[in-house]
């Protein structure tokens, strides 16, 4: 290898061409997936306090919003919905007229090639605000597996292109890709929130997925954030299970669990950047302190640097307006 003076690596860096020209990670609208939050109701746009930019909308206020998404060439959204009503089961999650079942007929209508991913989890839809059933205080792992399996496949029954179970229950890829199966839905994938962490960086998703729990947390099934053997072990797990596409959560934090798991796994493998990441940014880009494209632009390159192929990220409409500008 040569040595200065005959190797000047700045001479890669002189122009913008020339940098982008040897550029090792590319960042695209195509790799963005954009996360909506979907309220029981008509013509409701509701703005989330601590997410600036980001709101809940009523399902007949979908369509205008989702051909925006779709002209900015972002090639799927991922749905949280928010019901009226709240039980113990959840039941309104797995409802054949629930909000999310809505939404998707919505979307579909107005813009059929637009990827629907469905959020699959309890949390929004239980009244105590955890994933899945609570039997003397502890979520039951078991007892919620059928629930999750009926919600998925309610979901697949309104038109959704991929489900993604997020609750962390043991065993839930398996129920789900038998459900299924079994119904005839051999062709919808599975995105699995593999490995998705106990993070204080979900604060502003609880506001606007109305999720929080009415006692105690959810770390007895969310992964514990020192912990990345654990991980593979999960992820293994998932694969094994039917897993199409694999997902670490949070992102940022996160990011040499991203690498290991790349390392580790030749499977699709997603990120999400999260609510509380995005919030860090967009208050201090309100208060002046940083630029929030270049920052932006800057943390999304570096989540696919760590290795993921596809990003979940709140950031999605206006990253995609900046490379088309760049």
């Amino acid at each position: 290898m040569a040595i200065f003076p005959q190797l000047r690596l700045r001479r890669l860096r002189q122009s913008e061409p020339l940098r982008a020209l040897v550029r090792e990670t590319q960042l695209e609208a195509g790799d963005l997936i954009y996360p909506m939050f979907v309220v029981e109701g008509r013509k409701l746009k509701q703005e989330i306090t601590s997410m600036p930019g980001v709101f809940r909308y009523s399902p007949d206020l979908l369509p205008p919003e989702v051909k925006e998404v779709a002209n900015l060439k972002i090639p799927a959204v991922l749905l949280f919905g928010i019901p009226e009503h709240k039980d113990e089961t959840g039941s309104s999650a797995y409802h054949p007229q629930g909000v999310i079942q809505q939404a998707i007929r919505a979307i579909k209508d107005a813009v059929p090639e637009l990827l629907v991913i469905t959020d699959v989890c309890l949390c929004e839809y239980t009244s105590h605000g955890h994933c899945g059933i609570v039997v003397n205080g502890t979520v039951d792992n078991d007892k919620t597996l059928p629930l999750l399996a009926k919600m998925a496949l309610s979901h697949a029954e309104a038109g959704a292109d991929i489900v993604a179970p997020s609750d962390m229950m043991d065993g839930r890829v398996k129920v789900v890709r038998e459900a299924l199966d079994q119904q005839g839905y051999q062709h919808i994938p599975i995105i699995s929130y593999a490995a998705k962490y106990a993070s204080a960086f979900y604060g502003p998703f609880r506001e606007a997925a109305e999720s929080i729990p009415q006692f105690g947390d959810r770390r007895a099934y969310q992964m514990d954030p020192p912990n990345v053997r654990e991980a593979l072990r999960e992820v293994a797990e998932d694969i094994a299970e039917g897993a199409d596409i694999i997902m670490v959560k949070p992102a940022l934090a996160y990011l040499d669990v991203i690498r290991r798991v790349r390392d580790a796994f030749d499977y699709p493998l997603a990120a999400y950047n999260v609510s509380g990441e995005y919030a860090m940014v967009k208050a201090a880009a309100q208060r002046g302190w940083l630029d929030e494209k270049k920052v932006v632009l800057e943390t999304l390159t570096a989540i696919k640097r760590a290795g993921a192929d596809i990003i979940l990220t709140y950031h999605a409409k206006d990253v995609s307006r900046w490379l088309e500008t760049r």
